[in-house]
Parts: structure tokens; C-alpha cells; sequence
């Protein structure tokens, strides 16, 4: 899953937001590794996220979505999961 964690905190609350921390439980999900790439819940943010790339203005949008087709197109994918999750297929 790619987030726009242009803050901090704004990954946090878009997974308390789309119910899939509990209220207030996001940080504990985040350091319990549920985000992980091999943890226990959806993998989230397994390229580092927008930060790292240093948000470039409208380029940060493509390189997401490039993300997602590509962790979603079989032997793609710089940061591929294993076993791409659909949670709301």
C-alpha cells in the first residue's frame, strides 16, 4: 500500500482513517511491524515512502502510482512485495 506521507503523522492518521489501525493504535501497529513487508498486517510504504524521494512537486503523485502498477505486474517492481495484498478486492 502507498500512502501520501507528505507528514509524518498524515501516514498515521490515513490508517486510523481507512479503519485499518484502530484509533489511536497506528504507532503501535507501525512499531509491532504490521506495515512491514513480512509482518503480520498489509505491507505499507515498502519503497521508504514519499520522504525519501525528497517529494519532488508532481512527480511524487507518478512515482507512486508507478509503484503500485509495478508491485501489481508480475517481476516488476523495485520494492515488490512477495504476494501483492488486496484487502478490498
Amino acid at each position: 500500500m502507498e500512502l501520501h506521507d507528505c507528514f509524518s503523522i498524515t501516514e498515521l492518521v490515513t490508517y486510523e482513517d481507512l479503519h485499518i489501525s484502530d484509533r489511536g493504535k497506528a504507532v503501535r501497529d507501525v512499531l509491532d511491524g504490521y506495515y512491514d513487508r513480512g509482518g503480520d498486517g498489509i505491507p505499507a510504504q515498502v519503497d521508504g515512502g514519499l520522504k525519501c524521494f525528497g517529494h519532488p512537486i508532481g512527480a511524487s503523485g507518478l512515482r507512486m502510482l508507478y509503484e503500485m502498477y509495478s508491485s501489481f505486474s508480475a517481476g516488476q517492481g523495485t520494492a515488490r512485495s512477495r504476494t501483492p495484498v488486496r484487502p478490498h478486492a
